[in-house]
């Protein structure tokens, strides 16, 4: 085995280092997503997300549904130093078996996020906190198709965010409480797992 010394890209990630730590990016990989997608020079939206619409199964057919599912798994390994879109990533995930125009243009609308946030990354600080804190939110029935709820959360290690997670639940929650209550067992289950992983000596 050969030492490579410091490490400054992997899979698609690059790594700059400073005296704060260490910055995760893939400027280059979400560059390369907008030239597939001809979004090189489009305009750039503040949000990933239209908040004031819900997604659903309905409208027209896309042209190409090879070249919809080609784009929203560029869009989910782009989630890996970018948690802020994972929740519209994994909107648009939902409908990959049967993609509609609505679930195209907010494919172009996380693209036209990612058009003006091509410096957004992953910023891991220099810490000797090793304590783990965890978040969590539902959203009972946001789903208007299964009436489904979302579920989400984020764990950190002293200032770190080290996991993150945005999906819809397996079953339908009665009531906001019964919602909650499944995305703070699943947030549970990964501190728990998080809690068992080695550290190095």
């Amino acid at each position: 085995m050969k030492d490579l010394g410091p490490l400054h890209h992997f899979l698609g990630v690059s790594v700059t280092r400073h005296d704060g730590g260490l910055f995760l990016s893939q400027r280059q990989y979400m560059l390369d997503i907008l030239e597939r997608a001809g979004m090189s020079d489009c305009k750039p939206y503040s949000t990933p997300i239209d908040t004031s619409a819900k997604v659903s199964g309905d409208g027209a057919p896309v042209p190409d549904a090879t070249d919809y599912r080609a784009l929203a798994g560029a869009l989910q390994y782009l989630t890996f130093t970018r948690p802020d879109i994972a929740y519209a990533v994994q909107q648009v995930c939902l409908y990959m078996h049967d993609p509609r125009e609505p679930h195209l243009a907010l494919v172009k609308w996380i693209l036209r996020y990612v058009r003006g946030t091509l410096d957004f990354g992953l910023q891991l600080h220099s810490s000797t906190v090793s304590s783990l804190t965890a978040y969590s939110d539902a959203d009972r029935a946001g789903y208007p198709d299964t009436g489904r709820s979302m579920s989400g959360y984020g764990v950190f290690l002293g200032d770190n965010l080290v996991s993150w997670s945005s999906k819809h639940q397996p079953t339908i929650s009665r009531s906001s409480a019964e919602a909650e209550y499944r995305t703070v067992a699943n947030a549970i289950a990964e501190v728990t797992w998080l809690c068992q992983v080695p550290t190095p000596s």
